[in-house]
């Protein structure tokens, strides 16, 4: 099989772009200590890049706000966080809210 060379070209290029944002700070920050403060403010960049995508996964429906029977996905969550709390076990709470899901497609088609 014969690999053009831009071809090739474009392939380190596209690796080197998509590694050196998540190897350069993370080579950079391990040589300094950063601030207390800071550590915990950057504790909580996870939880609400979750939090923000997992809202707007649930009340968004078709690009717009749904926060009504036909949003499926809304009336999930419910079910989906009972399980969550009284199992706080991920892959529980994942396949409770797969059979969830299933069974309000299956129920409102």
């Amino acid at each position: 099989m014969d690999i053009r060379a831009s071809i090739f070209w474009i392939i380190v290029g596209t690796g080197m772009v998509t590694i050196i944002p998540r190897v350069l700070p993370l080579v950079l920050l391990s040589r300094i200590s950063l601030p207390e403060w800071m550590n915990r403010w950057l504790g909580y960049v996870t939880v609400a890049v979750l939090a923000a995508l997992f809202t707007q996964s649930v009340i968004l429906l078709e690009g717009h706000i749904a926060l009504s029977p036909k949003n499926l996905a809304l009336l999930a969550v419910i079910p989906t966080l009972l399980v969550a709390i009284k199992t706080r076990n991920l892959i529980m709470t994942v396949v409770g809210g797969m059979i969830t899901m299933a069974l309000l497609r299956l129920v409102m088609l």
